[in-house]
């Protein structure tokens, strides 16, 4: 394979292998492999991102992030897009950000959208996009079901992650851990209940975004449940998270949303830690109920869960992340659709004698 891939991050958070969102992570692994595999990988991307080809930097956002840094934001992108698509000779364009109709460029390159989160959380004309060459794919078998029939969507592509990186030896230790953004959907405040209950210490690791709802969730519904047990450490580094989630007893999943795939669960096996999620989305396809964790319904179940948790095996739960939820199966997924994307968009173009 010898392509020029343009991949472009969501606007308001940086990429890199420390980035918190699953779709930075996943755009940050893609453009590894590509560099590894002699591809020519172009990231637009927030600055401070780092990333293993050649980043296009675009200012980051000092204030809230409301609807007008939003604005902002989607117009900077506008430009470095047309800047990168001017300067190189791109094969295809890989959009990762939700908000991806905002700034998709005009018709030319064949157009990748990976949609990370729930198809209901996007406008319903980004899910029909009239761009030709315009194509859509989901992280999830659930999360394909759950989109509108339309000819621009293909197969979806299982969210894999770096099971060798994240085998290490750490004792377990009598404590659960919630790992990710801290906001309303993610059900932050139901672990803190569950911990509670279950009399186990919680250590909580993520950040807390500058949108307002996120914030104002965190000082209502988080902060006042902390106490000497319960605490928030706040975003932490790739080797960090290995640690944390290897030391765990379990890793707590109260998602209110329906998740598309769950990265962190999948980290989590990989560690050899058991998952306790709600099931919600692609959870029930991560989570097997009494073997690689609990799927639970409320957080009752989940304080049980956090007990039974320390019977099952470490070594089944590493075994299936190794089976299941491989970095290298999702890579030559994307290769393989970033192939033929290619392929037929050169043919497109040649046709129309562009190129």
């Amino acid at each position: 394979m010898n392509l020029t891939v343009l991949s472009v991050a969501y606007p308001l958070a940086p990429v890199g292998p420390d980035a918190v969102g699953g779709a930075e992570q996943v755009l940050t692994q893609l453009d590894r492999a590509l560099v590894e595999a002699g591809c020519r990988s172009i990231v637009v991307a927030q600055e401070g991102s780092r990333t293993a080809g050649t980043l296009v930097a675009v200012p980051r956002e000092a204030g809230p992030l409301d609807e007008a840094a939003k604005g902002r934001a989607w117009a900077r992108h506008r430009r470095a897009i047309a800047v990168a698509l001017e300067r190189w000779p791109v094969d295809l364009v890989h959009l990762h950000g939700i908000d991806f109709h905002a700034y998709l460029p005009p018709p030319g390159a064949p157009a990748l959208a990976t949609l990370h989160l729930p198809p209901s959380w996007y406008p319903d004309t980004s899910l029909r996009p009239a761009r030709p060459g315009t194509w859509l794919h989901c992280v999830s078998q659930a999360q394909h079901d759950a989109c509108p029939p339309s000819p621009n969507l293909l197969p979806p592509i299982p969210n894999g992650v770096p099971v060798a990186a994240l085998r290490a030896r750490h004792a377990k230790r009598r404590f659960a851990l919630m790992l990710g953004r801290i906001c309303p959907e993610k059900g932050v405040h139901l672990a803190v209940e569950a911990a509670r209950r279950a009399d186990i210490p919680l250590l909580i690791a993520g950040e807390v975004f500058a949108y307002e709802a996120h914030a104002r969730y965190f000082a209502d519904e988080v902060a006042p449940r902390l106490d000497k047990k319960r605490r928030f450490i706040g975003p932490v580094g790739f080797a960090r998270k290995r640690r944390l989630l290897t030391a765990a007893r379990c890793l707590l999943v109260p998602s209110l949303a329906p998740e598309t795939s769950s990265l962190v669960a999948r980290e989590a096996l990989a560690c050899g830690t058991p998952a306790v999620a709600f099931p919600n989305g692609a959870l029930a396809e991560t989570v097997e109920h009494g073997r690689t964790g609990f799927l639970v319904h409320d957080i009752e179940q989940m304080a049980e869960a956090i007990d039974a948790a320390g019977g099952l095996s470490p070594e089944t739960c590493r075994a299936v992340a190794r089976a299941r939820f491989s970095l290298e199966r999702m890579i030559a997924g994307y290769f393989s659709v970033y192939e033929r994307l290619a392929a037929a968009g050169e043919g497109r173009l040649r046709r129309r004698g562009v190129a």
